[in-house]
């Protein structure tokens, strides 16, 4: 059974960071590319950003370029998002999803998995 488990949100001040993680279990992680997208009231979908399989490739939506970094460890079967600067825009549920392609894809109707998510608020 695959699985998505994020962890990593919370309550930050504008200005401040956060490290968002995405455990994934039950497939071959390091053959898939995977993406991190967010989900905020009256905004809906936001695709942030992506990494293929092998991690050498990443892609961000210029509203995170220069801001956030996308990561993964595949000998721990994880993803990551390093979140700095972060803006009141910034809140929403970030959820990871598994591409089910080694490139990156922006799609959500392509994903074939993704996680529940986790809250991120920023607001002082």
């Amino acid at each position: 059974e695959v699985q998505l488990v994020e962890s990593g949100g919370g309550l930050v001040q504008p200005g401040g960071s956060l490290r968002l993680s995405c455990e994934a279990s039950g497939f071959t992680f390091s053959r898939y590319a995977m993406t991190w997208f967010r989900l905020a009231p009256g905004k809906g979908f936001e695709w942030v950003s992506g990494v293929n399989s092998a991690g050498d490739t990443t892609t961000y939506a210029d509203s995170v370029k220069g801001r956030f970094t996308i990561s993964r460890d595949n000998a721990k079967n994880t993803l990551y998002l390093q979140m700095n600067s972060l803006k009141p825009e910034d809140t929403s549920v970030y959820s990871c999803a598994k591409s089910p392609y080694r490139f990156i894809i922006h799609t959500p109707s392509e994903f074939d998995y993704r996680g529940q998510g986790t809250q991120v608020t920023v607001a002082s």
